[in-house]
């Protein structure tokens, strides 16, 4: 009976790390009209390869990014209009961080990481939707990951091969 149990379990553990191999967001829900803690979880590199840039970028409606530096890696922060304008606290805004890109690292395939930004999720968005920001591993010999796909209408990320993180968006909190 043991042996039949762990080999259950075993078989579980095996295919469940497959399924969540891809990076994903820490914090999976959060209040439209708030500022939000993304935690991009990088669990390996490209085929054996180490991982020595991770590009995030920045979907619409999210605004006032502020990426956490890490050490031994170079932060950029590339800036740009928005589409649209958002009240940011009283504030029009109509531009700011487009996309969050950390570099020369050198993340190892068996090892694991997180990238860190803060930004304000703007009242423009709506609850119930999952906002995605697609994410770039870029290793070694021009190899990368592109962790881009957006599910249509009626898929979820469980159906995409290389999902984009998302966040499920819930009500605004009261008082914000």
């Amino acid at each position: 009976m043991f042996k039949r149990t762990f080999a259950t379990v075993a078989a579980l553990a095996l295919g469940a790390g497959t399924a969540f191999a891809h990076v994903s967001l820490q914090l999976k829900e959060a209040p439209v009209g708030s500022t939000y803690r993304a935690i991009f979880q990088v669990p390996h590199g490209c085929e054996g390869k180490p991982t020595l840039t991770v590009r995030v970028q920045i979907p619409e409606g999210v605004i006032a990014v502020k990426p956490q530096p890490k050490a031994g890696w170079t932060l950029e922060k590339v800036k740009g209009a928005y589409a649209n304008s958002y009240d940011y606290y009283g504030t029009p805004t109509s531009e700011g961080v487009k996309e969050v890109v950390w570099s020369g690292g050198n993340l190892a395939d068996d090892e694991y990481d997180e990238f860190v930004l803060r930004a304000y999720l703007t009242k423009d968005l709506k609850a119930g939707e999952t906002l995605h920001f697609p994410v770039v591993q870029e290793c070694p010999d021009g190899m990368a990951e592109r962790w881009i796909e957006i599910p249509a209408e009626g898929q979820s990320a469980d159906d995409l091969e290389l999902p984009a993180p998302g966040v499920k968006l819930i009500e605004a909190v009261a008082g914000h």
